[in-house]
């Protein structure tokens, strides 16, 4: 005998933001990986031009790990796009600082990231874009602004800057 499935009373929004999140996150590796960066190098970037910040700072704004970080910014290193220094404010911490050649592709991967989600947005109706740029924006300040404790972690999709 099968027992049959409880009837949904809601719709399944926890199915339709995570795929939807999960598409928008792949169309935008995709495309970020035409000039060599991840969506992690990308936001490490702009946010370090944005004004002095340490590697915990990125992380925190960045929603990542130390060691993924470190990674990070190592890439970044290696491909001449930022750089460890020592902080102008503080002598005993250090800043990633964006060189000339990682603020120009900062600059394209910006072009990028809003191509994409200008596509995503284009995809529905124009009366129906401010309506759910509005209602998300709703959500995320308010009913889905903070994370709940939960007696086991929950896995989390890092988000791109």
């Amino acid at each position: 005998m099968t027992a049959m499935a409880p009837a949904r009373t809601e719709p399944d929004l926890s199915f339709l933001l995570d795929h939807a999140g999960h598409v928008l996150r792949t169309r935008m590796a995709a495309a970020l990986a035409e000039i060599g960066l991840t969506a992690r190098m990308h936001c490490v970037l702009v946010h370090a031009q944005e004004e002095e910040r340490t590697q915990i700072q990125l992380a925190e704004i960045g929603d990542m790990d130390k060691t993924t970080m470190v990674v990070t910014v190592d890439a970044l290193e290696k491909a001449g796009l930022a750089e460890r220094r020592p902080s102008t404010t503080d002598r005993r911490a250090r800043i990633i600082a964006v060189t000339e050649k990682g603020a120009e592709i900062a600059r394209k991967s910006q072009e990028i990231v809003d191509g994409v989600h200008r596509a995503t947005l284009d995809a529905l109706p124009e009366d129906e874009r401010e309506v759910l740029l509005r209602a998300m924006n709703r959500l995320v300040t308010g009913h889905l602004a903070t994370p709940v404790e939960a007696p086991k972690a929950v896995r989390r999709a890092r988000q791109s800057g």
